[in-house]
């Protein structure tokens, strides 16, 4: 009787192996950013066409603290993709700017599409240009963000430092938060645009975004190549019935190194066969095409992603 009993627990302790075996499901996560931006609804609906277009992987979209923090995360292998700008990630690769080591296990998977600094503003401020923000009230991004380090090169341009205006550090939402208490009279969000807190904020107050001249753009880029001239177009918010002339930056799909090949693959491959899923979830969808998805690439593709760009004949850029 016991030789039963134990034969049959063995068979049943098998069965629930290979059963487990044939449905386990490889989990990851994919950190964005805060509720107010373009990170956060861009990453859920990616992670649903993941979760529905590759079995056996389960994708979770995580709310974060944006670029420099996703890049905490991934370089001390706490979360295993994320969303960043190209500069922070280029920063976090090198150990630079912010970073005081640097995380050589950043791996690239997707450029998706231009960041642009919004430098808003109300309109009974007066503020036109970016150095009229001397002596003024500004929230120049959280504290380390790459919000606050692209501002900071914004400054160093215009020849002006924190000590010029009255500088606080504030994230997207706490920056929309401050303009509808009147404590602020400039602020800077680097983000896709329609940025959600942005036109929250102009639903209740008669905003304006500050264009930035030629020649202000020509130094910037000079300086910090990884800034591109574009174009925020009239109509975007509620009010702003002019086109904004403004720096951008590339938004990032990275990952971790030491993810398989095979799977991260598969992910590549699944989600830009089905990009255009995501037209739904947010308007700056639209410029994530496979076309530009090595433009502005900044730390080198992880292999699994490298073979997919290779398969639909896309050139693998060489980053040192």
């Amino acid at each position: 009787m016991k030789k039963a009993t134990i034969f049959v627990l063995a068979v049943f302790v098998l069965a629930a192996t290979f059963c487990g075996a044939a449905f386990a499901k490889e989990f990851l996560s994919i950190a964005t950013g805060g509720t107010g931006g373009t990170y956060y609804p861009l990453g859920g609906g990616m992670a649903e066409i993941l979760n529905s277009n590759v079995p056996d992987v389960q994708v979770t979209s995580e709310t974060g603290n944006a670029s420099v923090a996703n890049m905490n995360l991934i370089g001390t292998g706490q979360i295993e993709m994320a969303f960043v700008q190209n500069d922070v990630a280029f920063w976090a690769w090198k150990g630079e700017e912010m970073f005081k080591k640097a995380f050589p296990n950043i791996r690239g998977v997707a450029v998706l599409y231009p960041e642009h600094v919004q430098m808003i503003t109300l309109k009974e401020t007066g503020i036109k240009a970016f150095e009229d923000i001397k002596e003024q009230r500004i929230s120049a991004g959280a504290p380390g963000s790459g919000v606050e380090a692209d501002v900071r090169a914004l400054f160093d341009v215009a020849g002006l430092t924190y000590k010029d205006a009255k500088v606080d550090f504030l994230d997207f939402n706490n920056t929309t938060s401050r303009f509808k208490d009147g404590q602020i009279d400039a602020g800077f969000v680097v983000a896709g645009f329609p940025t959600a807190s942005i036109m929250d904020l102009a639903t209740l107050k008669d905003i304006d975004l500050v264009s930035f001249s030629d020649e202000f753009l020509a130094a910037l880029s000079a300086k910090y190549p990884y800034f591109a001239k574009s174009m925020i177009p009239a109509g975007t918010y509620t009010g702003v019935d002019h086109d904004v002339q403004t720096p951008a930056v590339m938004a990032m799909l990275v990952c971790r190194e030491d993810l398989p090949e095979d799977l991260i693959y598969k992910l590549t491959k699944a989600f830009w066969e089905n990009v255009r899923d995501l037209d739904k979830v947010h308007a700056k969808a639209k410029l994530i095409t496979l076309e530009t998805a090595l433009e502005g690439l900044s730390v080198p593709l992880h292999p699994g992603a490298a073979k997919y760009y290779t398969e639909v004949g896309m050139e693998i850029p060489e980053i040192k």
